[in-house]
């Protein structure tokens, strides 16, 4: 196995332990971490949504036992989410724009791990349904387009809204994603994606990463430090694909 594939495979499962401690599938993290590692877009976005709905199953199960969801919300915003995030999948991107826009979305992971929202502010508020249906569908077909479950891009908007706190946003989020990663996948189906072999050790490690993560981050376990140096790596990442 080559000094690449190996760095690879460590690096997979630490991502998507990272990314279940706070609730989510990790699809931002597996991208980037595939665009660093040069994988094609017809791999990249079918294996993040793959990983996504399996380490996001994780996340909720942990996550709702410790919070309650809104469901109203949930399904509002997946009403509008879901058809768009199946149009956004079959759409197929040049393979700069994409890394660009890859690169753009990964500021809210970053946002979202260094835990730049604080829990007491803005909650409580009843949200608007005309403003969640044009979240949901914006977020959806963003979502589907670049190959990810959407909840690291809701999060930070929730906990800024008021609509949740911390550990419902978490529940509702890993829902959200595991949704719109299936209608995600469909919709790709149209442009042609590759399953490689490989995918099955991904799946492996990233359910691995995922369940601990998902365990800790639900137990509230002290993470900080890791989820910083998660944030800074992206970062790079991030500036990277935008640049390069």
């Amino acid at each position: 196995m080559a000094d690449v594939e190996l760095a690879f495979y460590i690096l997979l499962p630490i991502v998507a332990f990272l990314y279940a401690s706070v609730g989510h599938g990790g699809a931002s993290g597996y991208l980037a971490l595939m665009s660093v590692f040069a994988f094609a877009p017809t791999v990249m976005k079918p294996t993040a949504l793959v990983l996504n709905i399996l380490v996001s199953s994780i996340s909720f199960w942990q996550f709702q036992r410790k919070a309650s969801i809104n469901w109203n919300l949930f399904l509002i915003l997946v009403l509008a989410s879901i058809p768009a995030a199946y149009i956004g999948g079959s759409i197929s991107l040049d393979n700069k724009l994409y890394r660009q826009i890859l690169g753009f979305i990964l500021f809210f992971p970053i946002i979202r791990l260094t835990g730049f929202m604080k829990e007491e502010e803005k909650l409580g508020r009843p949200f608007n349904i005309p403003l969640a249906l044009f979240l949901g569908a914006s977020i959806g077909f963003l979502s589907g387009l670049i190959g990810i479950g959407g909840g690291i891009i809701l999060s930070p908007i929730l906990l800024f809204l008021g609509w949740t706190n911390f550990k419902e946003t978490s529940a509702l989020s890993a829902l959200f994603i595991l949704v719109n990663s299936i209608a995600g996948i469909f919709g790709a189906q149209k442009i042609g994606v590759e399953f490689t072999n490989q995918m099955i050790l991904f799946i492996v490690l990233a359910m691995l990463g995922g369940i601990i993560g998902a365990f800790l981050g639900a137990q509230k376990f002290n993470l900080k430090t890791l989820r910083i140096l998660l944030a800074v790596v992206l970062f790079i990442a991030a500036t990277k694909l935008i640049y390069t």
